[in-house]
């Protein structure tokens, strides 16, 4: 394990403040730390075999994300998320936690929990993360190892989650909603909240898989809810419909309203890339966790940071569209804060950035539907 040190930095030295005046800055970045995992999940949209050599080989050493981290902290970065894959199947996870420690970032950690061992527990006592981030895919050893197709998974996690429980690290429990968890989604939840003072959520948005690979893709379609499925799940929650109701119950259109006068074309309106970033495994920075188009991608180990965020993304989310299908449907639409669409979502399910998701719009429209009706 690495040596014993953590750099403080007064607030002063970060240069945020200063930038959220002048408009884009930096606040934060997701570090995927690697592709690879140790389960082998029906909806994940970027996992690799734990073995996968190809996979490995691209990853980031600890030396060139401690640069990257560098870089983040001298554009104003205070926090960075750690992710995967599943991030402890790296053996040097505790030089890379060290390497991004050491640059004065507040860190968080999404692991699955099947890997954590004592020794992970020391160390997190000793450089405490924000939080650890774990999933509950279920809260039966059925179902569990359904989603994960990863025998002895249930064990481990439960194992790994105790491990972190009773050595006092704060630690965050979600959910995904799934065709296969569905009938434990509210078990599911009573146990995150007994585990975890932290909030609880639930995502039933699953993502198609960022390589294109059509036969999980079949797979990950045939775990999605149906628009009516996702709107009654969320209203089984009170805690996640009052959270819906207040963000957006205030908005949703009346039956006199209009459309927009006139229509913007830009079609990036969700703030992304305005305070953070992403890194790939192999050292892609893009602007987001779900957005994977080629237009998008900047190579850190051939260009700085400063470059990719100051000149390359703004460039690049400028971009308008002409296509009328989506000028007039999903530009106009009224309950567009209740969509899954974006740009990302758009370019996974069709290949396109500017074409509208029939299955999206469904959602939308039940989510509406269950806030007018209360």
């Amino acid at each position: 394990m690495p040596g014993s040190f953590v750099v403080r930095r007064p607030l002063a030295e970060f240069g945020l403040w200063s930038k959220m005046e002048a408009g884009r800055a930096v606040f934060s970045f997701d570090l995927e730390a690697t592709a690879r995992c140790n389960f082998d999940c029906r909806h994940c949209y970027i996992a690799r075999p734990a073995g996968d050599r190809a996979a490995r080989k691209s990853e980031l050493s600890a030396a060139e994300i401690g640069r990257i981290g560098a870089e983040a902290t001298a554009l104003g970065a205070v926090w960075c998320l750690i992710t995967g894959g599943e991030p402890l199947l790296r053996q040097d996870f505790f030089d890379v936690y060290q390497a991004l420690l050491s640059k004065g970032l507040v860190l968080s950690l999404f692991t699955n929990a099947a890997l954590v061992t004592d020794e992970h527990v020391r160390f997190f006592r000793k450089y405490p993360p924000r939080e650890v981030e774990v999933t509950v895919y279920g809260v039966t050893r059925e179902t569990y190892e359904r989603v994960t197709r990863a025998p002895g998974s249930f064990e481990a996690f439960r194992r790994g989650l105790d491990r972190l429980l009773t050595g006092g690290v704060t630690v965050r429990l979600k959910a995904m909603a799934l065709r296969s968890n569905k009938h434990e989604m509210a078990a599911i939840g009573e146990f995150c909240r007994a585990h975890s003072k932290e909030p609880y959520r639930f995502d039933p948005q699953l993502h198609l898989r960022f390589d294109r690979d059509e036969a999980r893709n079949a797979l990950i379609r045939a775990e999605r809810l149906s628009p009516r499925e996702v709107a009654r799940l969320e209203r089984s929650d009170p805690e996640r419909f009052g959270a819906l109701a207040a963000a957006c119950g205030e908005i949703l259109p009346g039956p006199e309203a209009e459309a927009p006068a006139e229509i913007c074309r830009h079609i990036f309106r969700c703030g992304v890339g305005q305070r953070s970033f992403v890194v790939g495994p192999e050292g892609l920075m893009r602007p987001c966790l779900s957005l994977h188009h080629p237009d998008f991608l900047y190579d850190l180990r051939k260009g700085g940071l400063s470059e990719g965020w100051t000149r390359f993304l703004p460039r690049a989310l400028a971009r308008e569209t002409g296509r009328a299908e989506w000028l007039d449907k999903c530009g106009a639409c009224p309950i567009v804060n209740l969509c899954l669409w974006c740009p990302a979502h758009a370019y996974l399910e069709t290949g396109q950035l500017d074409l509208p998701v029939e299955e999206f719009c469904r959602v939308a429209e039940a989510r509406a539907e269950g806030l007018k009706s209360g």
